[in-house]
């Protein structure tokens, strides 16, 4: 894996509380990991039990707070119940990190009605849900963070995810400004191509480095990047030093030149 060099920084998060959706692995559980090191307690959600646990377990070594929920954002009122039940549970919300997304189906001709609808459901969607039901627990002076994607504004096949992540961005845009009556803050982090450890890109990596090392360096930093590096950038946006920082759009991405940096649009390494 790419050396990560984490600076010693404090974000001014003790005792603030904090809900992330998709939590349990990935960029979700580097946020998770980053807020709960310094003193947070976070609410996290995801479809597998099991994944909660640990993650659970592993946040909660230092003694930090750590509820989780296993939810499915397509299912019928599962996220709302959850993010209600967390809101209660942790006595008001500092902050939401909306972090779920996917997609379903190929391009144009090979995708479906249902397709198109769920990657929406999965990205936006859940995105709306998670906000409203979070509204009643977050405090004035809140914030809310949505993950876009480099894909949601440097467009590449598949049409439907870019289109909904694309939303996502024009979404913070616009609730900033409905929410600023509360004091609660909406701003979208769009990361580019990043390495997780058992993922596509790590499994090209072990399998294939030099195809690896090749693709990745089409990115101006000649890497890719790792989940903390965003993760630090979600928590700045979540922490009172942001404050001035509203509606805003933040790529993460290394300068990287367009969506995928794979052989071909639509690989699995894009």
């Amino acid at each position: 894996m790419e050396e990560n060099i984490v600076p010693a920084v404090t974000y001014g998060l003790r005792d603030r509380t904090f809900l992330i959706t998709g939590g349990s692995r990935g960029l979700g559980f580097a946020v998770a990991r980053l807020l709960t090191t310094e003193g947070a307690a976070v609410a996290l959600c995801g479809r597998d039990s099991d994944r909660l646990a640990r993650a659970a377990a592993e946040l909660s070594e230092n003694g930090a707070r750590v509820i989780t929920g296993a939810v499915d954002v397509l299912a019928q009122d599962e996220l709302e119940e959850f993010t209600d039940r967390a809101g209660r549970e942790l006595g008001g919300l500092d902050g939401l990190v909306a972090n779920v997304g996917g997609k379903r189906g190929g391009g144009l001709l090979e995708s479906t009605r249902q397709d198109w609808q769920e990657t929406w459901e999965l990205n936006g969607g859940h995105a709306v849900r998670a906000v409203r039901a979070g509204l009643p627990h977050l405090r004035s002076g809140g914030s809310v963070v949505l993950v876009s994607s480099i894909s949601g504004w440097k467009p590449r096949f598949p049409a439907q995810y870019g289109a909904a992540k694309s939303a996502e961005i024009y979404l913070a845009g616009a609730l900033c400004q409905e929410l600023a009556p509360r004091r609660i803050r909406v701003n979208t982090v769009s990361p580019g191509s990043i390495l997780l450890p058992g993922k596509s890109w790590d499994r090209l990596r072990l399998r294939d480095p030099e195809t690896y090392a090749a693709y990745a360096g089409r990115n101006p930093s000649g890497r890719l990047l790792n989940a903390e590096e965003v993760a630090r950038v979600i928590a700045f946006l979540l922490s009172p030093a942001s404050g001035a920082v509203n509606g805003a759009h933040i790529p993460v991405d290394g300068g990287q030149p367009q969506a995928g940096l794979g052989p071909t649009p639509g690989t699995e390494f894009a």
